[in-house]
Order: structure tokens, then sequence, then C-alpha cells
């Protein structure tokens, strides 16, 4: 085991709802041997309340969460990264920052819950459908044995998660 807690950062493009759902969800579930973060490429600048009120719902942390760009763990100073997550297709094919420590990385594409729906109701069904696939990906996730896999293994496992249920579209080829 690493001397200091996984940091694992969740990246989607406004860092507004399935990337703090991420965030929240394992930094509750993998407590103590993983650290939480996300971040967005073009924050919104605001959480989406469906997301805390869905989180709050299940028990999990909310406060202290905002809208940041990714710029902000690609400075010198930042925590070395991990793990590098990202939620939304949006994200996976921009250009990421270059990160320190050559992170492992994957795609685990969920549709965005903010686009579903006119009503309420509607809404808030579609940000509990994606805690409930983001909490299947961490939960497969923290039960990897990390010290034991060697790195195409473990990015063949992190792909893997990536296509359980719930996954959205897959990338083309050419744009990641």
């Amino acid at each position: 085991m690493a001397d200091r807690p996984f940091n694992v950062l969740f990246l989607c493009t406004g860092n507004s709802a399935r990337s703090i759902l991420a965030e929240s969800i394992l930094e509750k579930d993998g407590a103590p041997r993983f650290k939480a973060y996300s971040a967005g490429s073009q924050p919104k600048g605001a959480v989406n309340p469906f997301a805390l009120k869905v989180l709050e719902s299940y028990g999990y942390p909310v406060a202290g969460f905002r809208s940041k760009s990714w710029e902000e763990f690609s400075s010198p100073d930042a925590p070395q990264m991990d793990f590098i997550f990202t939620v939304c297709d949006n994200a996976a094919g921009e250009a990421c920052p270059v990160w320190p420590g050559h992170p492992a990385s994957a795609h685990w594409g969920i549709d965005d819950p903010a686009d579903v729906g006119v009503s309420d109701l509607q809404r808030e069904a579609a940000f509990v459908t994606a805690f409930r696939y983001l909490k299947n990906r961490i939960s497969a996730f923290t039960a990897l044995p990390l010290e034991s896999l060697d790195r195409l293994s473990l990015a063949t496992r992190l792909a893997g998660i990536g296509n359980l249920e719930g996954a959205s579209k897959p990338l083309d080829k050419g744009s990641k």
C-alpha cells in the first residue's frame, strides 16, 4: 500500500453533476484508502442542486463542493493524482493538461442527468440513476487489488469498469 491515500480525480466538462457525485461517493466509500477530487474543463461555477439533493438523500457528504477548473490540479503544488477518470464524453474527448506522475486513467462515461426531462421529478430520477451507476463503478474500483496489478492489467480493469451498466455511448476511436 502507498504511504498515503490514492488520489483520484473525476473530470467532467462542467464539474456540476456527475464528477461531484463521484467525488462524494469515493470520499465516503473509499476512505481512508482513497482521497477524491473533481474538476471540469469548463466549470459551470455552481454545483447542480439535484446532485446535492441525491447525495444527501443517500447519506453522502455534500459540504464544501464547488465547481472548479481542472487547472487547479495541474499546478506544481496540487496533489499528485494516481487515477483520473472522465465521467462525461465531452471531457474525455478534450485535450487534458499534462498530469504529473502519469496517473492511470479511464473513461467512465455516464449520460448527463442534467439534460434529462423537463420536470423536477424526471431530473431527480436521472440523478438517482447516475448516482447508482457511479456507485457501482466506484465499488468495483475500490475492490481492485491495486497493489498487485501491473500497469497493463490495471488499465484493462479500469476500462472494463467504464463499460459497466449505464455506460454512455462509446467514444469515436479518433476523438481522444
